[in-house]
């Protein structure tokens, strides 16, 4: 059975069709015993791609595909990889469905482009990033605010090849909630070490990350969307 429905895939076809510029790659991990989501995830990417000539799924098997998932860094599974020609560090860990259906669709038309669609600002600062940043958003399906975190890690990994961003479901890798005590959704998590709460604006972002990583930029204090269980 179908997961889109006929006015989503109409819908879909016609802005596909409208800001599609380049491919994109659609990289699934899965397998099928011990993983309750790998079909499903599977499902969503072939109907995404079969809206578009321009999409295309490739399929591994997390076991004995293992020498593919570890080139992506894949580590645990469902996963699903939205790239080009290149690999921009853009990561799903868990199926995206509910409202991080949404980051999936934004994320693909963002590729496609081939811009991140950040500021100015933000470009010049990720530009000066010489170490390694891995950005973990954890969130859950029925959250309104995770895709805006999610898409804008997404953004950041497309902008600087420093930077991984993965979206986590939480409530499909719970040791991982546990680990990073994640109470509430979207939680961020830059580097095991700074944790950020709610879907915080680009400008926010940035300085947390900036200061994680002990450079200086200036803090912009605005009101946060609060996370939301």
């Amino acid at each position: 059975m179908a997961l889109l429905k006929n006015k989503d895939r109409e819908y879909l076809q016609g802005e596909f069709s409208k800001r599609l510029k380049n491919p994109v790659r659609l990289v699934v991990f899965t397998q099928t015993i011990a993983c309750d989501f790998c079909e499903q995830t599977e499902q969503i990417a072939e109907e995404v791609a079969g809206l578009s000539d321009l999409i295309s799924v490739e399929v591994y098997n997390f076991v004995n595909d293992k020498s593919v998932a570890d080139q992506y860094g894949v580590d645990k599974i469902p996963a699903l990889v939205v790239a080009s020609e290149k690999d921009y560090g853009i990561r799903f860990f868990g199926i995206p469905a509910g409202y991080e259906f949404t980051s999936l669709v934004e994320d693909i038309m963002m590729v496609s482009s081939g811009d991140s669609g950040l500021s100015a600002e933000t470009k010049a600062a990720v530009a000066g990033v010489t170490a390694p940043v891995h950005i973990q958003v954890f969130v859950t399906p029925t959250c309104p605010y995770c895709p805006g975190a999610v898409l804008l890690a997404h953004k950041l990994a497309m902008e600087s090849d420093k930077i991984l961003g993965d979206m986590v479901e939480a409530t499909e890798f719970p040791h991982l909630a546990q680990k990073y005590n994640v109470m509430g959704v979207p939680r961020s998590v830059i580097n095991e070490k700074t944790h950020i709460e709610g879907a915080v604006p680009e400008a926010m972002l940035i300085a947390q990350l900036m200061e994680s990583l002990g450079a200086e930029t200036p803090m912009v204090q605005e009101a946060v969307p609060g996370a939301k269980n």
